[in-house]
């Protein structure tokens, strides 16, 4: 178990996120070690695209209005809780 780059939780298991995504030419650049509910909440917000485009290091990510929330409520929860993550309404429209 470990710690989660983003929300800074602790005991928790980790993934490999690309700052930069793979597709987008990231294969080799910069990773960060997110637990599983961060992750996959980055990517239900946003596309590769805008990740790219302005979402390329853990700063930016925290200062993301809508993870900024998502941060703030994950880290009130059991590192043991799974919970389900969805893409955004908005996401879904694209």
């Amino acid at each position: 178990m470990a710690v989660c780059e983003l929300c800074g939780r602790s005991d928790v298991e980790t993934t490999v996120h690309h700052l930069l995504p793979k597709e987008m030419g990231g294969t080799f650049g910069a990773t960060a070690h997110l637990c599983i509910p961060c992750h996959k909440q980055i990517h239900a917000l946003y596309t590769n695209e805008e990740i790219t485009a302005r979402l390329t290091t853990i700063r930016e990510l925290r200062q993301d209005e809508a993870l900024s929330r998502f941060i703030k409520w994950i880290r009130k929860q059991p590192p043991t809780k799974i919970m389900k993550i969805k893409k955004s309404k908005e996401r879904r429209r694209r």
